[in-house]
C-alpha cells in the first residue's frame, strides 16, 4: 500500500513526489512517457540557466528517486475506491494506494472515466481540466489533481511549484497536522 499514488512525471508530478518521498511517504509515480514537457526548450524557470525538456524531467526524477519515489512507465487505465483508499490499474499491474495525484498535464480522459468534475480550460489549447478546490482536491475524496490538468498555467516553474503545493497538502492530510518541509545550510 502506497501512502500517494502520483500519475505523471512531469514538473508537477515529480515536485509532487519529491516533497512526498522526502516526507517519509510511500510514493510512487506512474509514467506513460508522453509528458508535453519532453518538446520543451526551458529559459523561464526560475534558478536555472536554461535546461532541455528531457533534462528537466530527468533531473527532476532524480531528485525525487533519491528520497525512494519509485516509477514504473506504464498507463494507469482504471482507478476504484477501496476501504483504505484506492486501487490503481495499470497495463502492467494493479498498485494499491491512499491517495493518487492526478499531475497528467492536458491528459484528462482517466479523470473522465472514473467520474471526476472538470471544467472548461482557460490556457491557449487547453480544452478541459480538471475542478479542483485551492488545495488541489477533486470532486473524488483523496484525489487530488496538481498542474496544467489542474487548470494552472503550462509553465514547468509554475506546474512543478503546484505539485509541490498538492503534495504538502496531502502529505498535511495524512499526518493530521500542517507539513512543512524547510532545509538549512549546514
Amino acid at each position: 500500500m502506497y501512502d500517494i499514488l502520483v500519475i505523471g512525471a512531469g514538473p508537477a508530478g515529480a515536485n509532487a513526489a519529491l516533497f512526498a518521498a522526502k516526507a517519509g511517504k510511500k510514493t510512487l509515480v506512474l509514467d506513460n512517457d508522453k509528458s508535453m514537457t519532453k518538446r520543451a526548450w526551458v529559459e523561464n524557470h526560475y534558478g536555472v540557466k536554461e535546461i532541455s525538456g528531457p533534462d528537466l524531467i530527468e533531473i527532476g526524477k532524480q531528485q525525487a528517486g533519491k528520497f525512494g519515489t519509485e516509477f514504473v512507465q506504464t498507463e494507469a487505465t482504471t482507478i476504484q475506491k477501496t476501504v483504505e483508499g484506492f486501487t490503481v490499474e495499470t497495463e502492467n499491474g494493479t498498485f494499491e494506494t491512499r491517495h493518487v495525484i492526478f499531475a497528467t498535464g492536458i491528459g484528462i480522459d482517466l479523470a473522465e472515466k472514473i467520474g471526476l468534475k472538470t471544467k472548461p480550460g482557460t490556457e491557449p489549447r487547453i480544452k478541459t481540466v480538471l475542478d479542483v478546490d485551492a488545495d488541489g482536491k477533486t470532486s473524488i475524496e483523496g484525489i487530488w489533481g496538481a498542474g496544467t490538468v489542474a487548470g494552472l498555467s503550462v509553465h514547468t516553474i509554475i506546474t512543478a511549484g503546484h505539485g509541490a503545493h498538492v503534495a504538502i497538502n496531502v502529505i498535511s492530510e495524512l499526518n493530521g497536522e500542517r507539513y512543512v518541509d524547510h532545509d538549512v545550510l549546514k
